[in-house]
């Protein structure tokens, strides 16, 4: 087992910054490495890069995918760099600009939203989630987590709806106004903004009607005594589906558990589909699960909630199944049994359960507590920072902590790295396109 860190080259480090979270974080990651010593570089793919970092020390790439991976090698050459820092590693421009740094020797550290939310980020050697270096042995977490100290997991930065919709607005709708600017640019979301937007504003003037049906129809399942389970969805667009999963889709993944659950699942036992907080509607996912529940002879066996809080739901029900959805982590630290379709950085002998799909409507396995409490314990002390990009305060203490861990080289440490990264083989092998 390495534990990930490579000793500084000669000379001056040299920081090359891709695309970030939306938000300062990255320029302020930047200030702070360049007050260290290090050269900070940064190329803007679009307009609202530039508006995100606001700093010197950005190129403006202006050309076709296909030219990029010489463009980012030729800059990093010029350059000497020494660390890659990225959001979102499986984003087209960050896939090639890693590949071309590892082919250099050059450092990795890719930054997501925290596996533990809402006041963590992520910050991994190489990669995250499926190519994440984590270890998924158990012996190897409780020995990680005997040398480390408990995590904070109190809420302290507490975001609000317009510290995260602003930034998307701004971004989103000055590459849409201005995309003569960066003709070649291709975004990595699957919605163009002027059909997001919109749908979004219709979702918001539902939102407390929606709030109300869920918890109604929660309270009706609490007082019949009915059993049920939780299918908890995910973005269409996430790569978590498209890239970390072998289905592309949730309709695929939706497919297999409705046959599953009608062919496995007790007699009276319900599956609530429970629909991502951040979904825009424009999937239409309530009349899409209606019908395939249909075609699966489940009519009357599946309902769909579409608002309201998940930990409720969760916490009532036998079980969640979730293909990779961080809501599994939460489920876990409810105490509530847990099956994964595919690998996730939670996937950990003793933490989801091991069995079959099929046998997991009869006989869900909870967590093992202790082994839980030494996977967050490991997990917070070596791939998490305490930090949020939904606050001033959090941004800044997120910055704080990812600038000292690229400039300690100290990315999955101490002990959180195992090479090769132990759920790739495992995601591809079925049939993950990684």
């Amino acid at each position: 087992m390495s534990d990930g860190g490579t000793a500084p080259p000669p000379g001056r480090r040299s920081t090359l910054f891709l695309q970030g979270p939306l938000s300062p974080l990255y320029a302020m990651i930047g200030d702070r490495l360049e007050a260290r010593g290090h050269a900070v570089h940064r190329i803007d793919l679009c307009l609202g890069d530039s508006l995100d970092w606001r700093r010197r020390g950005a190129v403006a790439y202006r050309g076709s995918v296909a030219n990029f991976p010489a463009f980012v090698g030729k800059l990093m050459d010029k350059h000497a760099v020494t660390d890659l820092v990225l959001h979102g590693d499986r984003r087209i421009y960050h896939r090639a600009a890693a590949e071309a740094a590892r082919e250099r020797g050059i450092v990795v550290a890719a930054t997501e939203l925290g596996y533990l939310r809402p006041d963590f980020m992520t910050i991994e050697r190489d990669a995250t989630a499926t190519g994440s270096h984590f270890p998924e042995d158990p012996d190897a977490i409780r020995a990680v987590a005997a040398a480390v100290p408990a995590p904070d997991l109190t809420l302290r930065y507490r975001g609000s709806f317009a510290a995260q919709a602003v930034p998307d607005l701004v971004y989103n709708l000055a590459n849409a106004l201005f995309w003569f600017l960066h003709p070649g640019y291709r975004r990595h979301t699957i919605h163009h903004p002027f059909a997001d937007y919109p749908a979004w504003g219709l979702r918001l003037l539902t939102e407390r009607r929606r709030k109300t049906a869920a918890e109604m129809l929660l309270a009706a399942l609490v007082d019949a005594r009915t059993p049920f389970f939780v299918f908890a969805m995910q973005l269409e667009g996430d790569f978590q589906i498209r890239d970390h999963s072998p289905y592309g889709s949730l309709r695929p993944a939706l497919a297999e558990v409705f046959a599953s659950f009608h062919a496995h699942a007790p007699h009276g036992t319900l599956l609530v589909v429970k629909n991502h907080p951040l979904d825009n509607g424009l999937e239409g996912w309530r009349t899409a699960v209606h019908r395939l529940a249909a075609a699966n002879g489940l009519r009357g066996r599946v309902l769909f909630a579409d608002g309201g809080g998940l930990a409720p739901l969760v916490r009532a029900s036998r079980g969640v199944v979730t293909v990779n959805s961080s809501a599994g982590l939460e489920a876990l630290q409810w105490g509530t049994p847990v099956k994964t379709l595919a690998p996730a950085i939670y996937d950990i002998p003793g933490l989801v359960d091991p069995g079959p799909l099929d046998d997991f409507w009869r006989t869900p396995r909870a967590p093992d507590p202790v082994l839980l409490e030494a996977f967050v314990r490991a997990l917070a002390a070596t791939v998490q920072v305490k930090g949020t990009i939904y606050s001033k305060e959090g941004c800044m203490a997120a910055a704080d902590a990812i600038a000292a861990r690229i400039h300690d080289r100290t990315l999955n440490q101490p002990g959180g790295f195992v090479d090769p990264p132990p759920r790739l083989a495992r995601a591809r092998a079925q049939g993950c396109p990684l």
